[in-house]
């Protein structure tokens, strides 16, 4: 059976079973992902799949199935209909009819021309780069190329059906550099049509590793900071649930009733925008039209971010942030291109700014150490004391706080916009000039 076919039968079965309305999502995709060690062959996957689900409306209810196999579309349906019935959520969940989806054009993937085997010498390549990258290598710990190319199909008995593509293609490499007894390991990747810059990358990754020879605690206090775009957009990540519709009708966000009250330093600004050039979408997992929405407006915020369930509870329009986290997953509320608003200042121009203090580079725990809710964090970092212009790496430190009064301390934003690693979506952040963090030390 076609997929084509499949879907119509799916859609109509449910019709006929008494549903007033169902959804087809499905995610197809190709991937390939090798990892390089010693210039062998250290793993290496190449895949083609296809999830799908179904989700029906039955007597106000919503349930859900899923299948990796076109095969016995009554029986899904049958499924969905009876986790429906077990449901005991009685909220609105409207589908959205058919639309006019606005024109986007994704970033070429150079990996997509690449045969297996030439994406194989991709990465022996970005291996010896790393190792010849500085005298004191004395191996790569991780090193990597990987490639994927999919679509999403959305269709229901409303009159949608849309597809669109998806597309990523991306290297990293971790040299391992030894000084005498010590060792220290840097990371660094390139994306998109970045790809290919295999030199700056493996240079870039040893630099990250040399230039923390030497490093060490410092006292304990209250430090100006600059945190830097890498540790400015993990934390943002690491609280996006703060501004998502859903968490705040669960009680579990501390912005569900500030919209339209100052929750940032005026010099704040957050867009969510699935139309932005490095990643566009025309349309959600839901099917809604992608619109860009300010979340955060000179520090003052301005909405939360919605799917279609949530925005009908709170009474306005979907932002077009219907989400999920695989054809598996129910919809929820997800990111876009959510990012802070780049300022005008440079990165060198931050730290003029900050005189003595310190640089935040890297944060790590992020899953034990920070409470999406009350928005406190307490993360392990390392990154650099600035003092009399002179820069001392530092490792062993504990930046403790609170998400929202982070914001409120923020004093400059720099021009610095860093896009990560990139995982469906974008959570982005420019490196930001903080009036002061506590540091745990010596």
């Amino acid at each position: 059976m076609t997929f084509d076919t499949y879907r119509d039968a799916l859609l109509r079965i449910a019709l006929e079973q008494g549903c007033s309305d169902a959804e087809v999502f499905a995610q197809e995709s190709t991937d390939f992902s090798v990892e390089v060690m010693e210039q062998q062959i250290d793993s290496y996957s190449v895949s083609r799949a296809l999830g799908l689900s179904v989700r029906v409306c039955l007597d106000g209810k919503n349930g859900y199935a899923y299948t990796e196999l076109l095969e016995e579309p009554e029986a899904l349906v049958a499924r969905a209909m009876d986790n429906a019935r077990a449901s005991e959520s009685t909220d609105v969940h409207p589908m959205q009819g058919a639309a006019d989806y606005p024109a986007v054009t994704l970033p070429e993937n150079p990996l997509a021309k690449l045969s297996d085997a030439e994406r194989i010498d991709l990465a022996m390549k970005l291996e010896q780069l790393a190792l010849a990258a500085d005298p004191r290598c004395t191996r790569v710990a991780g090193n990597q190329v990987a490639f994927e190319q999919g679509k999403i199909h959305i269709a229901n008995t409303r009159g949608l059906k849309a597809s669109r593509d998806t597309s990523i293609a991306l290297c990293y490499t971790e040299p391992v550099l030894q000084e005498g007894d010590k060792m220290q390991d840097g990371l660094s990747f390139r994306s998109g049509v970045q790809v290919f810059d295999l030199e700056a990358c493996a240079k870039e990754a040893a630099e990250d590793a040399a230039r923390k020879f030497g490093a060490s605690t410092i006292p304990s206090g209250f430090y100006p900071v600059v945190l830097e775009k890498h540790a400015a957009s993990a934390l943002l990540r690491g609280f996006f649930s703060q501004f998502s519709g859903e968490a705040a009708q669960k009680g579990l966000s501390q912005l569900g009733d500030r919209v339209g009250q100052s929750i940032a330093a005026d010099c704040v600004n957050i867009v969510d925008d699935p139309l932005f050039a490095a990643n566009p979408r025309p349309f959600d997992d839901e099917g809604v039209p992608s619109v860009c929405t300010d979340v955060v407006e000179k520090g003052v915020l301005k909405t939360m971010l919605h799917n279609l369930k949530t925005a009908v509870k709170a009474g306005c329009a979907s932002t077009s942030n219907g989400g999920r986290g695989s054809a598996a997953s129910p919809v929820g509320v997800a990111p876009s291109n959510f990012m802070i608003v780049p300022g005008e200042k440079s990165y060198d121009q931050l730290l003029e700014d900050l005189g003595d203090g310190l640089i935040i580079r890297d944060i790590s725990g992020l899953h034990a150490g920070l409470n999406p809710i009350s928005g406190d964090f307490s993360l392990l970092a390392g990154g650099w004391l600035q003092k009399d212009g002179k820069l001392q790496p530092v490792e062993q430190i504990t930046v403790a706080g609170n998400f929202f009064t982070l914001l409120k301390e923020v004093e400059e934003v720099g021009s610095d916009l860093w896009l990560g690693i990139p995982q469906g979506s974008i959570v982005a952040s420019p490196s930001l000039k903080i009036r002061g963090l506590m540091v745990s030390g010596s």
